[in-house]
């Protein structure tokens, strides 16, 4: 009985602080009864330290993502990083769908529409505790007469202003003797000497003229030599054009295609003096070595480059031809970037791929959705079977 009464002062304590009605909501997975992370421990000056990334949470990533939030947890991560697509929209995620089905009510497009961002919240950010989480936009947030930048915008404003973004602009903006800018769906921070940029390319016409200025502005003081950074780490949803995912990236428009080439010349540039590491999600399988092809190889050179679409969407079958050095398709799991690590020059940056099996799904999740549907994620949600 004591156990039972703890349990629930636990579960009802934890309701309150995420500020939602997780308990009474029907598509509500029960953060609650997961382990909470905590806040990550201060950084120690020259110790390494890791990070988490991913992308593309829609379809079962209410099942995936509380167990990249454990993963992320057991390795210390200072901060989780999603890179865009976080719901289906134009149509039923499979995970809501399920937990709608289980209670009886089944799901109206209606009721999706309006609740799959607070599912989101509720079944997937929540699930990383006291992990910083930072968000990046995907197409998934902007489909036509559905969903808009403005109110992704919006509906995130507490994540797209986060102190870390907040300060960084107001140090930006000190040092530009310019007023204090509003947040938008790119921003950066620096942290231990690696600025980390995200880059939104969530509709064909980006990146707009407005994001390049500001882009090459924070490069230009990242390669200046009274400056702190040592590394840039660049995120965004679709790659950049010309990577062995060419047929699902920025190539796919014309502005992208043409805005994507120069954010790529600019690191060409900038990693003259600092150290570059390009990520990304959209497709949604696993690639290390994504910008090795002949294109790059003939047109300036080849940055480092990863995609980590692995957070829960149906999964794509690989291109072909394939250059990558190492591709993996009909996976979930997350990047894990370990900062400084021992014996390497300061500013270097380690990426391993944390491959998740059935069985690393947190029981509670199990429990809230079925064995059967968590078993159907890992084996039936996939074009490449």
């Amino acid at each position: 009985m004591g156990k039972t009464l703890a349990s629930l002062l636990i579960v009802f304590t934890l309701a309150a602080a995420l500020g939602c009605n997780c308990l009474c909501s029907q598509n509500a997975a029960l953060p609650a009864a997961l382990p909470t992370p905590k806040t990550p421990a201060p950084l120690q000056p020259g110790q390494p330290w890791s990070f988490a990334v991913s992308g593309d949470s829609r379809n079962c990533g209410d099942v995936v993502m509380p167990a990249i939030a454990q993963g992320a947890d057991r390795n210390n991560a200072q901060f989780y990083w999603h890179l865009g697509d976080l719901r289906a929209i134009y149509d039923f995620d499979e995970d809501m769908k399920q937990r709608a089905g289980m209670t009886g009510k089944p799901l109206t497009i209606i009721e999706y529409e309006k609740t799959a961002w607070d599912d989101f919240r509720q079944n997937q950010i929540a699930s990383f505790g006291g992990i910083p989480f930072f968000l990046g936009i995907g197409n998934h947030e902007t489909v036509k007469d559905l969903k808009t930048r403005d109110q992704f915008a919006a509906t995130f404003a507490d994540l797209l202003n986060r102190p870390e973004l907040k300060d960084q602009r107001q140090q930006d903006s000190s040092a530009q003797n310019h007023p204090v800018k509003p947040p938008k769906t790119y921003n950066h921070w620096i942290m231990d000497g690696i600025d980390f940029i995200y880059l939104d390319n969530a509709t064909p016409d980006e990146f707009d003229a407005d994001q390049m200025q500001w882009f090459e502005e924070q490069i230009a003081r990242d390669q200046r030599d009274d400056s702190p950074v040592r590394t840039v780490v660049v995120g965004m949803h679709e790659a950049l054009p010309n990577s062995v995912s060419e047929n699902h990236s920025m190539n796919q428009s014309a502005d992208g295609g043409r805005s994507g080439i120069q954010v790529y010349k600019d690191l060409l540039q900038l990693q003259k003096k600092r150290t570059i590491y390009v990520l990304a999600s959209h497709s949604h399988y696993y690639m290390e070595d994504v910008f090795n092809t002949t294109y790059w190889q003939l047109n300036g050179g080849v940055l480092s480059g990863w995609i980590v679409g692995t957070a829960g969407a149906h999964r794509y079958a690989l291109p072909k031809p394939n250059t990558a050095k190492v591709a993996k398709t009909n996976v979930y799991g997350y990047l894990l970037g370990t900062a400084n690590p021992q014996g390497r020059p300061a500013g270097t940056v380690t990426f391993e791929f944390k491959q998740l099996e059935e069985r690393d799904i947190p029981l509670p999740v199990v429990r809230n959705y079925t064995q059967d549907f968590v078993h159907w994620c890992f084996v039936d949600n996939t074009d490449a079977k």
